[in-house]
């Protein structure tokens, strides 16, 4: 035999536990949702933190500053910070290998760089070499480039004035 409850106080009381439960959940949401105070500083601080990271990326001579006197043949240490180094080959997002430009200024983004004598090309994936100048002032420009030799521009080069006595 089915017997039907028909006690309103059961309906009742499945009401109102539907309501707290929806209650606790709307609770619960509106808990976990960020304030517009707590995404505009999180946007604040990603923004910072992008700044940082894009200023401190690009080439550097590592061992030798703006204005150096040098003796030939000199070291020559070349650092990339936001980029990989790798040998010439199949162009990659993110990696590539130094160009040393003499005389020259950066090569701009989406050119090749030409090799010949004052357009060094380090193909191998170098970092360092020895470079032997005759006496004289220079301008000294570290380039990156991808596998194919196409520039990453002004932003991936950095142009240093050295004599060599």
């Amino acid at each position: 035999m089915i017997r039907f409850i028909d006690s309103p106080s059961i309906f009742a009381t499945f009401a109102t536990m539907k309501k707290i439960v929806i209650i606790f959940a709307a609770i619960a949401l509106v808990s976990c949702t960020p304030s517009s105070t707590e995404t505009e500083e999180s946007t604040a601080s990603d923004t910072i933190e992008t700044i940082e990271e894009t200023a401190t990326g690009g080439v550097s001579f590592s061992n030798i500053e703006d204005g150096a006197i040098l003796t030939s043949p000199f070291a020559l240490e070349m650092d990339v910070k936001g980029m990989e180094v790798e040998p010439k080959g199949t162009p990659r997002e993110g990696w590539g290998h130094h160009h040393l430009l003499i005389n020259d200024d950066f090569i701009a983004e989406g050119l090749v760089i030409v090799a010949d004598d004052t357009h060094i090309h380090y193909g191998g994936g170098q970092t360092s070499d020895s470079l032997s100048l005759e006496p004289g002032d220079y301008k000294l420009t570290l380039q990156f480039a991808d596998g194919m030799h196409v520039s990453y521009g002004q932003a991936w080069s950095k142009t240093i004035n050295v004599t060599v006595q």
